[in-house]
Formats: structure tokens, sequence, C-alpha cells
């Protein structure tokens, strides 16, 4: 299944990473709907690993995904140029407003336009979580139970547990495959990853070291979708190290959901508010590359061993887990989204148009809702 060039996959992720809203649940969903079933670039079965993949790893989910995506059929060239296309738009847009926050004083005018978008976003995020769960859950009652409890555990702790995943996993393994001599290397790999990097750092002040140091220990030990780093970076921007205040703190994450992309691009935000260009630029490689670490190591053994029963069995279990995970965090976004009766208006319009007009596209929709949300804010709430 490879009728395309690297060329095209750069292309198609460049895209991605500008156009692509909704942060890591919409994304890995526009992937499955773009590789998997429009072009057919990539399989079912290479989709679902590197899903498996990016949710046992630690990491920004949606990176994670791209970079498997690209490690299919081009390997190491690959992964790097396609994690480079997805990320630099939206770092490049950061850093633009970035330098327009730091010479005008904060962005008022960015919180009235992100009420709007962060309606539709939610919108958006739930359309594409339940085309995955339709498309990975299908009838199996096993793994919808899996499915449920993740969706669950996730709307009740507002967080994913890297064991839930590997339960689901391993639970789906021994009852749908049963051990019988099999070999783990991808299962046991990719759970040693993270201890490769468990050491302490230092991580006062702020000078470019300081902060090389400190998210790059954000981005090895944060598991889950790339909103799963924002209370991490709350506890040591704000509360531990003061690098910047609650209301800076708060305006970078509207950034990070305003702006296409991973949400994990924040980091390059708060980066060049603490020390500019270049912190900016450390902050942004400290967090991406350990993810990058951990998805290209152990993708040649997922590569090798995907297609054995007893892995299969295992990688369906942690996607019915992860899906679910996914489905559980539409909620928990819509929650802190959909304050009032225009916000929920704004979703509910926005479901039924991509329910009945599927290919209309989601900068079209993004846009409208920023219009929309500015309108009401400036004229209903004034």
């Amino acid at each position: 299944m490879k009728d395309y060039s690297l060329k095209d996959l750069i292309i198609y992720f460049l895209k991605l990473g500008t156009w692509g809203f909704g942060g890591p649940v919409a994304l890995v969903g526009y992937m499955h709907r773009d590789l998997v079933e429009t072009r057919k670039w990539i399989s079912e079965e290479d989709y679902k690993e590197g899903l498996a993949l990016a949710q046992l790893a630690p990491g920004p989910l949606a990176a994670q995904l791209g970079i498997y995506m690209g490690y299919v059929h081009y390997k190491l060239i690959g992964a790097t140029l396609v994690g480079l296309a997805f990320v630099l738009p939206s770092f490049l847009m950061v850093v633009g407003l970035g330098f327009v926050y730091t010479h005008w004083q904060g962005i008022p005018w960015m919180q009235t336009i992100f009420y709007g978008v962060g309606a539709a976003v939610i919108g958006i995020i739930a359309m594409s979580a339940n085309k995955l769960t339709r498309k990975s859950i299908g009838n199996n009652r096993l793994l919808w139970a899996i499915y449920l409890v993740a969706a669950a555990y996730t709307i009740w702790q507002e967080d994913e547990n890297i064991f839930l995943f590997l339960g689901a996993g391993v639970l789906y393994w021994l009852i749908k495959s049963p051990p019988q001599n099999i070999s783990k290397p991808a299962i046991t790999k990719t759970i040693g990853l993270p201890l490769l990097l468990n050491i302490s750092l230092d991580t006062s002040g702020k000078t470019l070291w300081q902060i090389l140091l400190y998210f790059t220990k954000a981005g090895a030990f944060v598991f889950g979708s790339g909103l799963a780093i924002v209370p991490f970076l709350y506890g040591g921007v704000v509360k531990e190290y003061g690098w910047l205040n609650e209301q800076q703190f708060m305006d970078a994450v509207a950034v990070a959901m305003i702006t296409p992309g991973p949400v994990v691009i924040t980091v390059g935000f708060i980066g060049y508010l603490v020390a500019g260009f270049p912190g900016a630029c450390v902050a942004a490689f400290a967090t991406f590359f350990p993810c990058y670490l951990f998805t290209v190591l152990p993708a040649p053994y997922f590569r090798k061993y995907g297609k054995h029963s007893g892995i299969k069995a295992f990688v369906d279990g942690v996607t019915a887990a992860a899906v679910g995970a996914i489905a559980g965090a539409v909620i928990v976004l819509g929650k802190r989204s959909l304050t009032d009766a225009y916000a929920i208006g704004i979703a509910l319009i926005t479901v039924a148009v991509l329910w009945r007009y599927k290919k209309v596209p989601e900068p079209v929709i993004i846009l409208v809702a920023a219009g929309i949300g500015f309108l009401i804010k400036n004229i209903y709430h004034q």
C-alpha cells in the first residue's frame, strides 16, 4: 500500500500542521481519514500500530503518530522529515504570536476569538472520536468494554493512565491469543524506554541550558495527549520556577488551542516569553526530541512483530483503550470550553454541519466560529 512519495507525505504534514485545528484528538482523526481511508497510503494495521505505540510511549500523541506514519514506508528519513514538517508551521505561528504578545502587552482579542474557536473545536473532535470509535471498535463486545472503561476513567480523573493502556493490551492478548512461546520485544522495548531518561533535573533559572533540561523532562515523562502536558507545565513554569504568571500561562494555553498543529507547541510560546526566539527553539526541540526517540527506537520491533497474533491482540486492546480515552477527553474538554448556551450552540451546529456536509474543510468552520465568537463577546457581552 505505497503509491505515494516522501515528498507527498511531507507536503501533507505541512498542510496538516498549517490547517489541522482541534488538538490531538482531532489530528489523529484527520490522519486516519486522510491517510488510511481517503488516500490509502497507510494500512489500517499500520495506523493502529502507530496509535498504540503513540499511546504507550511518553510525549504528544499526534506528533508521535505522525512520526510513525513517516516511518512506515520511509524509515528514519521519513520519520524525521515528517516530524519537522508537522511541527514547523505551528511553531512559526506561536513564535509570531509570542512577538506580538510581548510587544503589545497581552492578547485580550485572542480570548474573544478562542471563545468561538474552542466551541467549534469540541464539535470537530467529537466527530473525529465518533469516526475512530466506529472504525476501531466495531461490534466487538470485549473491545467495547475496554473502550468504555477507558472513557469513564478519563472523564473521572481528567487524565490518561499508561497502566490502563498496558492492562487493556495484556487483557485482550491473554483472552484472544494466549502466549505460546511468544516473543514480546516490541512491548518490552516500549515500556523500558522511559527508564533511559529517568534522571533528576535541576531546572532553576532562565538560561537556555535550564530551559533545555526542564522541557526535556516535560517531553520525556508526560504520557497521553498533548493536553496532558499542560498541568505539568503549570506546576513547573508558574508554581515552582515562576517563569510566567497565571495570566501569561493561560494565554499560552489559549495560543496552543487557537493555532493548528500539536497542542504541545505551546512550549514554543512559553520559551519565547521566557528567553526570546532562542528560548522558543530550545523549548520546542527539548520537548519533541524525546517523543521522536520514543517513536523511532521501538518502531522496527512494531513493524517486525506487529503482525504476530499475540502482538496484534495486544495492539487491538491498547487501541480500544486509546480511542476510549480520546472519547473521554471530548467530554473533559467540553466541560471546560462549553461554558454557556452560545458556546454549546456553536458546538452543536459544528457537529450538524460536519454530519450533513462531510467535505466541509475544518479551517472554514474554525474561521466562521472565530467570527461568531468575536461578535458574541463584543456585542452581546459588553
